[in-house]
Protein backbone atom coordinates (compact mmCIF):
# COMPACT_ATOMS: atom_id res chain seq x y z
CA UNK A 1 0.00 0.00 0.00
CA UNK A 2 1.25 3.20 -1.33
CA UNK A 3 -0.61 6.72 0.06
CA UNK A 4 1.03 8.52 -3.18
CA UNK A 5 -1.39 8.18 -5.87
CA UNK A 6 -4.24 6.21 -3.88
CA UNK A 7 -7.70 6.74 -2.49
CA UNK A 8 -8.62 6.66 0.57
CA UNK A 9 -11.71 6.81 3.36
CA UNK A 10 -11.07 8.00 6.86
CA UNK A 11 -14.00 7.78 9.21
CA UNK A 12 -14.08 10.12 12.32
CA UNK A 13 -12.48 12.94 10.30
CA UNK A 14 -14.34 15.94 11.87
CA UNK A 15 -11.62 16.50 14.98
CA UNK A 16 -8.65 14.37 17.06
CA UNK A 17 -6.93 12.18 15.11
CA UNK A 18 -9.05 11.94 12.18
CA UNK A 19 -8.97 15.54 11.39
CA UNK A 20 -4.82 15.26 11.40
CA UNK A 21 -4.32 12.30 9.79
CA UNK A 22 -7.06 13.04 6.22
CA UNK A 23 -4.98 16.49 5.68
CA UNK A 24 -1.70 15.13 6.33
CA UNK A 25 -2.59 11.64 3.56
CA UNK A 26 -3.39 14.51 1.13
CA UNK A 27 -0.44 15.98 1.57
CA UNK A 28 1.44 13.21 0.91
CA UNK A 29 -0.71 12.54 -2.56
CA UNK A 30 -3.78 10.53 -2.04
CA UNK A 31 -7.32 11.46 -2.52
CA UNK A 32 -9.54 11.76 0.49
CA UNK A 33 -12.48 10.95 1.50
CA UNK A 34 -13.94 12.07 5.21
CA UNK A 35 -16.70 10.82 6.92
CA UNK A 36 -18.49 12.45 10.84
CA UNK A 37 -21.42 13.46 11.61
CA UNK A 38 -21.05 17.16 12.42
CA UNK A 39 -20.56 18.72 8.48
CA UNK A 40 -19.42 21.99 9.62
CA UNK A 41 -15.90 21.04 11.44
CA UNK A 42 -16.14 18.69 7.89
CA UNK A 43 -15.86 21.54 5.45
CA UNK A 44 -12.83 22.90 7.39
CA UNK A 45 -10.95 19.57 7.20
CA UNK A 46 -11.34 19.34 3.30
CA UNK A 47 -10.62 22.61 2.37
CA UNK A 48 -7.32 21.37 3.87
CA UNK A 49 -7.30 18.31 2.37
CA UNK A 50 -8.46 19.92 -1.03
CA UNK A 51 -5.24 22.39 -0.96
CA UNK A 52 -3.50 18.95 -1.70
CA UNK A 53 -5.99 16.61 -3.15
CA UNK A 54 -8.75 18.68 -4.95
CA UNK A 55 -10.56 15.66 -5.48
CA UNK A 56 -11.17 15.07 -2.16
CA UNK A 57 -14.81 15.12 -0.51
CA UNK A 58 -17.06 14.83 2.71
CA UNK A 59 -19.40 12.05 3.94
CA UNK A 60 -22.28 14.10 6.76
CA UNK A 61 -23.25 10.81 8.47
CA UNK A 62 -23.60 9.38 11.78
CA UNK A 63 -22.19 5.63 11.54
CA UNK A 64 -24.06 4.63 14.39
CA UNK A 65 -26.65 3.97 11.64
CA UNK A 66 -25.29 0.88 10.12
CA UNK A 67 -27.18 1.28 6.70
CA UNK A 68 -25.78 4.61 6.16
CA UNK A 69 -22.67 3.48 7.19
CA UNK A 70 -22.58 0.79 4.33
CA UNK A 71 -23.97 3.43 1.61
CA UNK A 72 -21.27 5.41 2.50
CA UNK A 73 -18.43 2.63 1.52
CA UNK A 74 -20.27 2.04 -1.82
CA UNK A 75 -20.79 5.69 -2.47
CA UNK A 76 -17.29 6.60 -1.92
CA UNK A 77 -16.13 3.42 -4.04
CA UNK A 78 -18.41 5.03 -6.93
CA UNK A 79 -17.00 8.59 -6.28
CA UNK A 80 -13.26 7.79 -6.43
CA UNK A 81 -13.56 4.80 -8.70
CA UNK A 82 -12.68 2.38 -6.51
CA UNK A 83 -10.99 2.70 -2.90
CA UNK A 84 -7.77 1.52 -1.85
CA UNK A 85 -8.08 1.93 2.09
CA UNK A 86 -10.27 2.20 4.70
CA UNK A 87 -9.57 3.87 8.01
CA UNK A 88 -12.08 2.40 10.77
CA UNK A 89 -10.91 5.77 13.38
CA UNK A 90 -14.51 6.56 14.31
CA UNK A 91 -15.54 6.45 18.04
CA UNK A 92 -17.38 7.28 20.62
CA UNK A 93 -16.26 7.17 24.74
CA UNK A 94 -18.84 5.90 27.62
CA UNK A 95 -16.89 6.23 30.90
CA UNK A 96 -19.30 5.08 33.01
CA UNK A 97 -19.25 2.67 36.19
CA UNK A 98 -20.08 -0.93 35.71
CA UNK A 99 -23.34 -0.40 38.35
CA UNK A 100 -24.92 2.84 36.46
CA UNK A 101 -23.76 1.34 32.46
CA UNK A 102 -27.14 1.04 30.75
CA UNK A 103 -27.76 -1.84 27.72
CA UNK A 104 -29.05 0.89 25.62
CA UNK A 105 -25.64 2.67 26.40
CA UNK A 106 -23.67 -0.35 25.72
CA UNK A 107 -25.18 -1.32 22.26
CA UNK A 108 -25.30 2.35 20.88
CA UNK A 109 -20.83 2.21 21.69
CA UNK A 110 -20.75 -1.35 20.15
CA UNK A 111 -22.64 -0.53 17.27
CA UNK A 112 -20.45 2.94 16.59
CA UNK A 113 -17.19 1.65 17.77
CA UNK A 114 -17.51 -1.96 16.33
CA UNK A 115 -20.17 -2.89 14.14
CA UNK A 116 -19.78 -0.38 11.73
CA UNK A 117 -16.58 -0.45 10.77
CA UNK A 118 -17.11 -4.38 10.34
CA UNK A 119 -20.22 -3.71 8.18
CA UNK A 120 -17.95 -1.01 5.71
CA UNK A 121 -15.25 -3.19 5.61
CA UNK A 122 -17.84 -6.52 4.66
CA UNK A 123 -19.39 -4.06 1.98
CA UNK A 124 -15.71 -3.34 0.22
CA UNK A 125 -14.01 -6.50 1.01
CA UNK A 126 -15.88 -8.52 -2.19
CA UNK A 127 -14.64 -5.71 -4.10
CA UNK A 128 -10.76 -5.60 -2.66
CA UNK A 129 -10.84 -9.38 -3.59
CA UNK A 130 -12.10 -9.13 -7.16
CA UNK A 131 -9.20 -6.98 -7.84
CA UNK A 132 -6.83 -8.23 -5.41
CA UNK A 133 -5.94 -5.24 -3.81
CA UNK A 134 -7.19 -3.51 -1.17
CA UNK A 135 -6.86 -2.14 2.92
CA UNK A 136 -8.26 -1.44 5.50
CA UNK A 137 -6.67 -0.01 8.91
CA UNK A 138 -8.76 -0.24 11.93
CA UNK A 139 -7.71 2.33 14.70
CA UNK A 140 -8.51 0.58 17.87
CA UNK A 141 -6.83 1.69 21.03
CA UNK A 142 -4.56 0.45 24.00
CA UNK A 143 -8.26 0.23 25.40
CA UNK A 144 -8.46 -2.45 23.45
CA UNK A 145 -5.74 -5.09 24.89
CA UNK A 146 -5.83 -3.13 28.46
CA UNK A 147 -9.31 -2.81 30.63
CA UNK A 148 -9.23 0.71 31.89
CA UNK A 149 -11.42 2.05 34.61
CA UNK A 150 -15.02 2.83 34.36
CA UNK A 151 -14.63 1.93 30.43
CA UNK A 152 -16.37 -1.59 29.95
CA UNK A 153 -18.40 -0.75 26.92
CA UNK A 154 -15.40 1.06 25.64
CA UNK A 155 -13.05 -1.48 26.02
CA UNK A 156 -15.29 -4.07 25.06
CA UNK A 157 -16.11 -2.48 21.49
CA UNK A 158 -12.15 -2.04 20.72
CA UNK A 159 -11.61 -5.61 22.33
CA UNK A 160 -13.66 -6.70 19.68
CA UNK A 161 -11.99 -4.73 17.01
CA UNK A 162 -8.85 -5.92 17.79
CA UNK A 163 -9.91 -9.77 17.60
CA UNK A 164 -11.94 -9.22 14.53
CA UNK A 165 -8.91 -7.32 12.72
CA UNK A 166 -6.73 -10.44 13.65
CA UNK A 167 -9.01 -13.08 12.44
CA UNK A 168 -9.65 -10.89 9.00
CA UNK A 169 -5.40 -10.90 9.24
CA UNK A 170 -5.63 -14.57 8.93
CA UNK A 171 -8.44 -15.07 6.75
CA UNK A 172 -6.91 -13.02 4.56
CA UNK A 173 -3.74 -13.82 4.71
CA UNK A 174 -2.24 -14.25 0.79
CA UNK A 175 -4.84 -12.40 -1.00
CA UNK A 176 -4.20 -8.83 -2.18
CA UNK A 177 -6.09 -7.19 1.29
CA UNK A 178 -4.02 -5.85 3.52
CA UNK A 179 -5.18 -6.06 6.98
CA UNK A 180 -3.97 -3.26 10.09
CA UNK A 181 -4.55 -2.58 13.69
CA UNK A 182 -3.61 0.63 15.03
CA UNK A 183 -3.67 1.07 18.86
CA UNK A 184 -3.54 4.80 19.93
CA UNK A 185 -2.28 5.48 23.64
CA UNK A 186 -3.69 8.66 25.54
CA UNK A 187 -4.02 11.39 22.59
CA UNK A 188 -4.66 14.66 22.85
CA UNK A 189 -8.46 14.60 21.82
CA UNK A 190 -12.03 15.92 22.86
CA UNK A 191 -12.35 12.48 23.40
CA UNK A 192 -11.89 13.52 27.25
CA UNK A 193 -14.29 15.74 27.41
CA UNK A 194 -17.39 15.12 26.05
CA UNK A 195 -20.53 15.46 28.18
CA UNK A 196 -22.39 12.04 29.73
CA UNK A 197 -19.33 10.76 30.87
CA UNK A 198 -17.47 10.78 33.81
CA UNK A 199 -13.91 12.65 34.31
CA UNK A 200 -11.40 10.12 33.25
CA UNK A 201 -8.73 8.71 35.92
CA UNK A 202 -6.37 9.33 33.65
CA UNK A 203 -4.99 13.14 33.42
CA UNK A 204 -1.98 13.19 31.29
CA UNK A 205 0.42 13.52 29.84
CA UNK A 206 -1.04 13.38 26.12
CA UNK A 207 0.55 12.82 22.39
CA UNK A 208 -0.39 14.89 19.85
CA UNK A 209 -3.39 14.30 17.62
CA UNK A 210 -0.43 14.84 14.47
CA UNK A 211 1.95 12.36 16.03
CA UNK A 212 -0.40 9.36 16.33
CA UNK A 213 -1.34 10.46 12.41
CA UNK A 214 2.02 10.46 11.06
CA UNK A 215 2.46 6.87 12.80
CA UNK A 216 -0.76 5.22 11.08
CA UNK A 217 0.76 6.99 7.75
CA UNK A 218 3.63 4.85 8.63
CA UNK A 219 1.48 1.81 9.27
CA UNK A 220 -0.94 2.09 6.27
CA UNK A 221 2.43 1.77 4.14
CA UNK A 222 4.51 -0.50 6.93
CA UNK A 223 4.85 -4.48 6.19
CA UNK A 224 3.19 -5.44 9.75
CA UNK A 225 0.01 -6.17 11.00
CA UNK A 226 -0.11 -4.34 14.54
CA UNK A 227 1.18 -0.73 15.24
CA UNK A 228 1.46 1.25 18.42
CA UNK A 229 0.89 4.96 17.33
CA UNK A 230 3.03 6.14 18.84
CA UNK A 231 4.97 3.27 20.25
CA UNK A 232 6.20 5.47 23.72
CA UNK A 233 3.84 6.34 26.05
CA UNK A 234 3.96 9.66 26.74
CA UNK A 235 6.02 11.34 30.00
CA UNK A 236 8.93 8.31 29.39
CA UNK A 237 6.66 5.66 30.63
CA UNK A 238 7.80 3.32 28.16
CA UNK A 239 7.00 1.21 25.12
CA UNK A 240 3.02 0.64 24.86
CA UNK A 241 3.93 -2.62 23.59
CA UNK A 242 5.98 -3.31 26.86
CA UNK A 243 2.88 -2.31 28.91
CA UNK A 244 0.52 -4.82 27.06
CA UNK A 245 3.36 -7.31 27.22
CA UNK A 246 3.51 -7.08 31.09
CA UNK A 247 -0.42 -7.15 31.38
CA UNK A 248 -0.61 -10.05 29.83
CA UNK A 249 1.97 -12.28 32.08
CA UNK A 250 0.58 -11.52 35.11
CA UNK A 251 -2.86 -10.85 34.36
CA UNK A 252 -4.05 -10.98 38.61
CA UNK A 253 -1.20 -8.21 39.04
CA UNK A 254 -2.54 -6.04 36.46
CA UNK A 255 -6.30 -6.08 37.70
CA UNK A 256 -5.65 -5.62 41.20
CA UNK A 257 -3.28 -2.56 40.74
CA UNK A 258 -5.91 -0.68 38.50
CA UNK A 259 -8.94 -1.54 40.78
CA UNK A 260 -6.54 -0.07 43.81
CA UNK A 261 -6.22 3.16 41.50
CA UNK A 262 -9.73 3.50 40.87
CA UNK A 263 -10.13 3.26 44.56
CA UNK A 264 -7.76 6.02 45.57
Amino acid sequence: MQIEGSSILVTGASSGIGAALAPMLAEKGATVGIVARRKDRLEEVLATCQEHAPDSRLWATDLGDLDAAERVALEAWEAFDGLDCLVNNAAIPKRTPMERLTKEEVDTVMRVNFTSPVRMTLTLLPRWLERDRGCVVNVSSMGGRLGIIHEGAYCASKFALCGWTEVMAIDLHGTGVEVKLALPGPIETEIWDLPDNDPAKYGGPFVPAAECAASICEAIEGDGFEYYVPPDMPGGVGRQYDIVVGKTSNCDAFLDAVAQMGKD
